[in-house]
């Protein structure tokens, strides 16, 4: 699967849909189109799930999905997360800890995981590509849930992108406390003095990753647009 983005661009959940050439309404997508997996994720407060990320962005903890409203079935928070539906076919849940498990008793390689952030209502991030690497169940309020370990790793397509725009290469990803304190700061918009562009924006480091700039610090993240990035180069401005 090809598409357009590189880690750290502002898209349109019609944009990722367009990309991804499916009408995505689920966090968990499993082999899209017999291809690679998508998930959407969120770690902005009143999150539905309990997704995180650790090791400095490289790592990232997903939560399963709960059971579907069904009749007789008020709060689906209050039932373990299933593996199976009723006829007996795996859930999402169930196809993505299989492929884990497979991955792990040295069956498969490990699953290719696109991944997007929710940061705001009708605005996603790119965060890459990420390998299914582990998963288990743990106890959370009185219930069973799946969680899911995904490890970031290297993305000819989007390094592709960033190379065709002389863009600095960080795998790191930048926390989501900081895109949101950014993109408040910012207004949204290409923060370039002679632009303010609302599409096609991107999440910046004003010290480049390569040069020793930090992903972990709102002062060092800026929002540029594709135009104005590409200008900046590996710059330090």
């Amino acid at each position: 699967m090809s598409i357009p983005f590189a880690p750290g661009d502002v898209i349109s959940h019609a944009e990722m849909c367009s990309a991804i050439g499916a009408s995505l309404q689920r966090g968990m997508n499993f082999r899209l189109h017999g291809r690679e997996s998508v998930i959407l994720m969120s770690i902005r407060p009143g999150a539905p799930y309990a997704d995180s990320i650790e090791s400095n962005g490289q790592v990232l903890i997903y939560e399963g999905h709960d059971i579907a409203r069904t009749e007789g079935i008020d709060n689906p928070k209050e039932y373990d997360q299933p593996e199976r539906h009723r006829n007996g076919l795996l859930t999402q849940n169930g196809l993505f800890a299989k492929a884990a498990t497979d991955f792990k008793n040295g069956g498969s390689p490990a699953e290719k995981v696109r991944v997007f952030e929710k940061i705001r209502v009708g605005i996603w991030v790119y965060n890459g590509l990420f390998e299914l690497i582990d998963s288990w169940i743990e106890q959370a309020d009185s219930r069973n849930v799946f969680k899911f370990r995904l490890h970031l790793i290297g993305d000819l397509e989007a390094s592709h992108v960033a190379a065709t725009r002389e863009l600095p290469e960080d795998d790191r990803l930048i926390p989501s406390w900081v895109k949101l304190e950014v993109w408040k700061r910012d207004k949204g918009q290409c923060v370039h003095p002679s632009c303010g562009a609302k599409t096609g924006l991107h999440f910046d480091h004003i010290i480049p990753y390569s040069r020793g700039g930090t992903s972990k610090d709102p002062a060092n993240i800026q929002i540029l647009c594709v135009r104005h990035n590409l200008a900046k180069r590996d710059s330090i401005q």
